[in-house]
């Protein structure tokens, strides 16, 4: 079977002070939403560079997201197989 699948990804970055924050969002192929956080804070030391803050929030949204769509993917062959299943990130 050959398919072409497209999904979106919803993201929404939030500067404020310090701290920069990411939410990630998509639904997958079976209906189902995903929601993955990231949290950076700048050292009181460091220079402001906006985008470091949003580059790291991001990743770990993204990071957490994948973790959760491996767990997804893990319960849906456990269904399939009656057992537990575990996917290795």
């Amino acid at each position: 079977m050959n398919e072409t699948h497209s999904i979106t990804l919803n993201m929404q970055v939030v500067e404020a002070g310090a701290k920069t924050t990411a939410d990630v969002g998509l639904t997958t192929p079976s209906g189902q939403p995903l929601h993955g956080h990231g949290t950076a804070r700048r050292h009181p030391d460091d220079p402001e560079v906006p985008q470091i803050g949003d580059e790291i929030a991001i990743a770990r949204a993204l990071f957490e997201l994948g973790h959760k769509l491996l767990d997804h993917a893990s319960d849906d062959i456990g269904d399939r197989l009656h057992r537990r299943v575990h996917l290795p990130a």
